[in-house]
């Protein structure tokens, strides 16, 4: 598994550098997608609408996909992905070009981790979780990844009278620095979320998510991890979901441009979902669809080069009904930026004194067309 150089993220560009960025560069949009939604099961408060799936089925039907884009899968050890059909998943690969793109420890669904996995204050569950971690790492090696995600779904507190948050984060840090150091070489990505299913989760937020990456590459002694490090590559890094950014109150380009600054964006998730609230899961474009166009902008701006993973929940439409619209929409949204006129954007955010609301005059313009005054009887 050769690691994806994440280096160029850092760059600072502005004035007439970054005009000619971002008329030279387009992001390559390729998609991934989790297995987990391509067969749904039910809710809290109703049944599944789908019938249960076998993983050969779900393989079959992703490898469909293929046509409209669908370039690689995610999946969870061990409940989707282990050593009894690794195998299944080699030939896949070989025989229809989706590779497998991260394989993620599933640390938040049994009840052995009701107080949490890598922070639960039990030393014999948290070895459990430790131990999950670089089994986890290892799979990913033998399929070529790019990365592990680590979702800390159920490591986080409900009631937070008397808890003691240094320690959990301590241990949840020392965990991951455990088992990567175990397995050198394999890059982790966090993904936040502020909560549920536990009320508050650690590190559920984008700075937090930065905090935490600093903090385990602190505390790695491989000597290949070292060497890695002392290269500059990041090791610790972020996938941020939409809808966990949202859940937040975040904003989507400052938080995606937060984890660019540090070289640390190895992936994101796309889907949508009104600030606050549940994690929805909704399809790209269903609910602010300009968060997700500055949060591609964003991306555009600092050459992001890695893949676009559909985490949606399409409970009452067939899935390759979903993943297409999400494609299709990403594409659409893709395309309309590559159209701005970027001198005349980076002008508006340079000099706003002396281009009071041209921006949103542009964006008006390329979102609904030239419908109102032009540019010459307002200036």
């Amino acid at each position: 598994m050769g690691l994806v150089d994440l280096r160029s993220q850092k760059v600072r560009r502005s004035g007439q550098e970054l005009v000619d960025h971002l008329n030279s560069f387009n992001l390559d949009l390729k998609f991934s997608a989790g297995v987990w939604f391509f067969a749904p099961g039910g809710g809290r408060f109703h049944d599944r609408y789908v019938p249960p799936m076998s993983m050969e089925e779900i393989l079959e039907k992703a490898a469909k996909l293929k046509k409209y884009g669908l370039q690689a899968l995610e999946a969870h050890y061990p409940n989707e992905i282990n050593e009894d059909n690794i195998e299944m998943f080699k030939q896949y690969q070989a025989d229809t070009g989706i590779r497998v793109l991260t394989v993620v420890p599933n640390l938040f669904f049994e009840a052995q981790f009701e107080f949490g996995s890598l922070s639960n204050p039990d030393p014999a569950v948290r070895r459990v979780a430790i131990e999950r971690v670089k089994t986890t790492l290892q799979l990913n090696i033998e399929l070529g990844t790019d990365f592990a995600i680590v979702w800390p779904g159920i490591d986080g507190f409900d009631n937070t009278f008397g808890q003691n948050h240094v320690v959990a984060r301590d241990l949840f840090a020392e965990g991951l620095a455990e088992a990567m150091d175990a397995v050198p070489g394999v890059r982790i990505a966090l993904e936040p979320k502020p909560y549920e299913p536990r009320s508050n989760i650690l590190y559920g937020t984008t700075p937090q998510g930065i905090l935490l990456a600093e903090k385990v590459e602190k505390m790695l002694g491989a000597e290949a991890n070292r060497r890695l490090l002392d290269e500059g590559h990041a090791l610790m890094t972020l996938n941020p979901e939409v809808g966990h950014v949202l859940m937040g109150y975040e904003d989507l380009g400052y938080a995606l441009s937060l984890v660019l600054e540090y070289g640390r964006l190895a992936h994101t998730h796309w889907n949508s979902q009104p600030l606050g609230n549940y994690d929805q899961d909704k399809n790209v474009g269903v609910i602010a669809p300009e968060q997700a166009e500055a949060g591609l902008y964003v991306l555009k701006m600092h050459g992001y080069q890695g893949y676009f993973g559909i985490d949606i929940n399409p409970e009452r439409m067939p899935v390759e009904r979903a993943l297409i619209n999400n494609m299709d929409c990403l594409r659409g949204m893709n395309e309309r930026i590559n159209n701005l006129d970027h001198a005349r954007i980076v002008e508006c955010v340079e000099n706003p004194a002396k281009n009071r609301g041209m921006l949103e005059a542009l964006l008006i313009r390329a979102r609904y067309g030239d419908t109102g005054a032009s540019f010459s009887e307002v200036e």
